[in-house]
């Protein structure tokens, strides 16, 4: 009988190691585009003018997840700025009214779900974005993964009731729109 070359071995496990690897990746990816939604979002919405003190004053993205989430954001933000603001990222376990977000991103820890989050900031100008992958809680946007791809969904009737404003644009891009 003879015995398998060396690097046929070596192929073979590069493969099975490439297969076990490849759902990995695909959640890494997944979870990048995510974190890079959140500051690429900020262009098409406005804030009432009481939402920033002065115009150097930073844009805060604040992060309510458990997991290493939060990582990724500060590496996606590093460096960009939104119409002058510096953007910032901040670690929360709980979201509070007046804990200084523009933009909150709710996935829910050990002090809070992600129901309560919402809660919190109901009616306050932040733009609060949940993700399907986390639970059914929904924010102003929502993200979710269709056909390999990350898409989101948006509740502009409760931008319009926190002081939001959506712009036309983002609202095209969405797959779906509550009025």
């Amino acid at each position: 009988m003879a015995r398998p070359r060396p690097w046929r071995i070596v192929c073979a496990l590069a493969t099975l190691l490439a297969l076990a690897a490849a759902p990995a990746r695909a959640q890494d990816l997944e979870a990048a585009v995510k974190a890079t939604y959140l500051y690429k979002l900020a262009p098409f919405v406005v804030w009432p003018a009481t939402a920033f003190e002065s115009p150097a004053d930073p844009l805060v993205i604040c992060v309510q997840s458990a997991d290493g989430f939060a990582n990724l954001v500060e590496r996606a933000v590093a460096g960009q700025h939104m119409g002058g603001h510096p953007i910032q990222v901040r670690r929360v376990a709980r979201l509070e009214r007046g804990a200084g977000c523009h933009i909150a991103y709710v996935a829910g820890s050990a002090a809070q779900s992600p129901g309560q989050a919402l809660a919190a900031v109901e009616g306050s100008p932040v733009l609060t974005v949940t993700d399907a992958a986390h639970g059914g809680a929904r924010g102003i946007v929502h993200l979710l993964l269709t056909g390999g791809r990350v898409r989101f969904s948006i509740n502009a009737s409760r931008a319009d009731a926190d002081g939001l404003g959506v712009s036309s644009k983002l609202l095209a891009l969405a797959v779906e729109v509550a009025r």
